[in-house]
């Protein structure tokens, strides 16, 4: 009845997802490394896994080659991540049993494990933001035949990031409806480093594509927020300007307090930012440090993202 097909670069924790998953399961692991090699994870998989490559063309390829080569009348993607909880199999069953034929997926509760002793960090609330998030494949089940019918995943989008919110408003203009299950699969915290939510304003550019395929509401339509890119233009021009009118002080074309202006609207812009920011957190000292060199260059490098974006499309 089900294929489980989970795209992965060989983290480490794809042992415990496919474990979770159980052996009465067919599982297709698409390796999505660039260039073959040996991967002590991918060679120590159970089995009843099947592995096959998509050549290091992202989650979007990924996925579309896993569900290819797949041929039940449903595909679950998981992502390398997770853990699927106790029973996770038999849920999934339930869940997808006697859906009526206009569902053309669901969706699993996803869980986002947070600190008991501390509040959560500003990476930590980023992933719990996974629990209440619409049709993402950390744990989506899809009908192939509507897989087919849509092409699948778009793989203009490169990353991890709204591939799979694309999919589902593609099914749902189609006529189909989306649901949640009642299966449940732990999405734990991942350590990604001190500039991971730099890298995350890479996702500015497929916001462009999102604009682009699904008009102006797309946000609304997916479930998420207005999003900060136009405070982050306002903060961009301001210390922008701030910078230009400073230089152009020194040679006394401009008032140096015009200068003063711009940086002072820059400086409370950017503190602003960074405070609500830390204002939720544990707010020790490695916290603040991270959050106020991070709300410093998240604001630019947003809007080089989405200008980048602009320009390809």
């Amino acid at each position: 009845m089900i294929t489980v097909v989970i795209p992965t670069v060989g983290r480490p924790s794809l042992r415990d997802t496919v474990a979770a998953v159980g052996p009465d399961v067919p599982v297709v692991v698409v390796d999505d490394r660039r260039a073959a090699g040996a991967s002590g994870v991918l060679e120590s998989l159970p089995a009843h896994v099947r592995v096959v490559r998509s050549g290091g063309r992202g989650p979007a390829a990924a996925r579309n080659a896993g569900w290819r080569a797949a041929h039940t009348p449903w595909v679950v993607f998981l992502d390398d991540d997770v853990v699927p909880g106790p029973g996770w199999a038999e849920a999934v069953r339930t869940d997808l049993a006697g859906l009526p034929g206009d569902v053309a997926g669901s969706q699993g509760r996803i869980v986002v494990p947070l600190p008991r002793s501390r509040p959560p960090t500003d990476a930590e609330r980023h992933t719990a933001g996974l629990e209440d998030a619409l049709w993402v494949t950390a744990d989506m089940a899809y009908r192939r035949r509507v897989l087919e019918s849509l092409g699948g995943f778009d793989e203009r989008f490169p990353g991890a990031y709204r591939e799979d919110s694309d999919l589902a408003l593609r099914a749902l203009r189609a006529g189909h409806r989306l649901v949640r299950g009642e299966r449940v699969t732990e999405h734990p915290v991942r350590a990604d480093g001190f500039w991971s939510s730099v890298r995350f304003q890479r996702g500015n550019a497929d916001d462009v594509l999102m604009r682009r395929l699904h008009g102006p509401g797309w946000r609304a339509a997916a479930g998420d927020g207005p999003g900060r890119l136009r405070r982050h233009a306002v903060t961009t021009a301001a210390g922008l300007a701030a910078a230009f009118l400073a230089g152009a002080a020194r040679s006394r074309r401009v008032p140096l307090v015009l200068a003063g202006v711009a940086g002072a609207a820059w400086a409370m812009l950017t503190a602003e930012f960074a405070w609500r920011r830390v204002a939720p957190g544990p707010r020790t000292p490695e916290e603040v440090l991270r959050m106020a060199v991070t709300s410093v260059l998240i604001p630019p490098v947003a809007c080089a993202h989405r200008l980048r974006g602009e320009l390809r499309r």
